[in-house]
């Protein structure tokens, strides 16, 4: 029977660690993506300081009015980058938005960069001045910890160690900046504050939350609720590692639940990052994850050409 718990992680073990603990953080890393698709990791070089600096900007952010805000909703940009609005974006085959609105922030590319048309320009509120320093700091740490994660994938995979945050490196990334409000003062009927779903991307990283309500679906089909203490980073597959792999690592279903009681309905914070490759990296499934037994299930895709794919499913372009 499978643990009822995802496992937590030292990443230390992996950068710092001797050559046992190494080794064990590999396998631990690596079976318990197979397992779950979710993994806990503490000492991850992120700083505390910085998530709490980057949510207290977020109370101020998400609480300017709705028209400063809106503002700053780029209706060509696919969501890819400022503000989009509650119950906007709806989980893929759902008819009801989720209930939140949220900020993406982007890696920050100097004006005429070969990349700028594909990424998208960030938008800034001159309303929270700490809002671009923090974020972009957040988004390097974020981005750096990542790195570490997907080589040390590659090796749990005995695959060249670069194999993963090469296609990563520079790559449309995304550090997603959350809002559900209390749901006494805004409610979609039949809506939930993220309907379940499965990722676009390579790997989530996401630092803990400042409310309950993350759940994910595990193999034998039971909702399992996961939360994060400070200093832990949950880190989840995405569909894009689901597919280069050819689903060994699954994209676990999860989704964000509602208060169960009314004495529950508090705010809530998220900062998911999203880890994408560079737009033209083609997703193509590795030999290693082929078998007679696991034929080969998606063609070739370029990383830019499912993402488009996926925006349209779930309501942002």
């Amino acid at each position: 029977m499978s643990r009822r718990h995802i496992a937590v992680l030292d990443l230390s073990h992996y950068t710092r660690g001797t050559a046992q603990e190494r080794a064990r953080f590999i396998s631990a890393w690596g079976e318990g993506l197979e397992e779950y698709g979710f993994v806990s990791i503490i000492n991850h070089g992120v700083d505390q300081g910085l998530i709490e600096r980057t949510y207290a900007d977020l109370e101020r952010l998400f609480a300017l009015p709705l028209s400063v805000k809106a503002s700053h909703d780029i209706p060509t940009g696919g969501g890819q980058r400022g503000y989009t609005s509650f119950g906007k974006e709806h989980a893929k085959n759902q008819k009801v938005g989720d209930l939140k609105e949220f900020w993406h922030v982007g890696r920050d590319l100097p004006a005429g960069h070969p990349r700028g048309s594909t990424y998208g320009q960030n938008t800034w509120p001159a309303e929270v001045p700490t809002f671009k320093q923090h974020s972009l700091a957040l988004f390097d740490a974020l981005d750096a910890a990542a790195a570490i994660m997907l080589r040390a994938l590659a090796d749990f995979c005995e695959l060249p160690n670069t194999t993963f945050s090469d296609m990563a490196h520079q790559g449309n990334s995304v550090l997603r900046l959350i809002h559900y409000p209390p749901l006494k003062n805004q409610f979609i009927p039949g809506g939930v504050r993220a309907a379940e779903h499965e990722d676009i991307n390579l790997i989530t990283l996401l630092p803990e939350s400042t409310a309950s309500g993350l759940e994910l679906l595990t193999r034998d089909n039971v909702w399992l609720p996961i939360d994060s203490l400070p200093g832990q980073i949950i880190v989840d597959a995405g569909d894009m590692l689901a597919r280069i792999t050819n689903g060994v690592i699954p994209a676990t279903t999860h989704r964000v639940v509602n208060p169960p009681k009314h004495e529950d309905d508090v705010e809530r914070y998220s900062m998911p990052f999203f880890v994408h490759p560079w737009p033209e990296c083609v997703l193509t499934v590795l030999d290693s994850c082929v078998t007679p037994e696991r034929p080969t299930r998606a063609p070739d895709i370029t990383a830019d050409g499912f993402l488009r794919q996926r925006l349209k499913e779930i309501g942002l372009i």
